[in-house]
């Protein structure tokens, strides 16, 4: 009976790792940017695979940017008349936690603005299944010469050594 128990709470301890191995933190705009006009969010987007459980960060001057999350509608227009979220403190983290498409945008005026030097908008798909490692590069005829993807923030790596290291703590204990 003992060794049962014992077992089953080395796999509680386990699953709780892995599932925070599995979660990936990403800073919005990183490693060239950030939340603020300069950062091209198409290309920083095009290059991530979110899941349910990830977490994104916006960092950004809270005297000079905030962050809205908006519907689809809101979004193609830029309009922050009826945000559903609104962030104001310049290091905001959104927990991913469903499926779907999430929008943001900056809802100061002239910001987001589909022309000219706005542009602080983004759309984040959420996908089914665990965070990705990086891919592996391509090769032959017709690859593109562009750099790989940067990986997940070191914030990744610091939560799944945290619970690999719950696990031996657990099975140190049970022993």
């Amino acid at each position: 009976m003992a060794a049962a128990m014992r077992l089953a709470l080395l796999a509680v301890a386990a699953m709780a790792a892995f599932s925070a191995a599995s979660a990936a933190t990403y800073n919005v705009g990183e490693p060239a940017g950030a939340w603020d006009l300069s950062t091209d969010y198409g290309s920083w987007v095009s290059s991530k695979k979110f899941h349910p459980g990830d977490t994104i960060v916006f960092k950004y001057s809270a005297q000079a940017h905030d962050v809205l999350e908006v519907s689809k509608a809101d979004y193609d227009s830029c309009s922050a008349g009826s945000p559903i979220t609104t962030l104001k403190t310049g290091n905001d983290e959104v927990a991913l936690n469903a499926t779907g498409t999430r929008y943001f945008i900056c809802g100061i005026t002239g910001h987001c603005a589909t022309t000219g030097t706005g542009r602080m908008k983004i759309a984040i798909d959420v996908v089914e299944g665990s965070s990705p490692s990086p891919p592996a590069p391509a090769s032959g005829p017709g690859t593109s010469d562009s750099p790989p993807p940067s990986p997940p923030s070191a914030a990744t790596s610091v939560r799944a050594t945290a619970g690999l290291g719950l696990v031996v703590l657990f099975a140190g204990l049970l022993a």
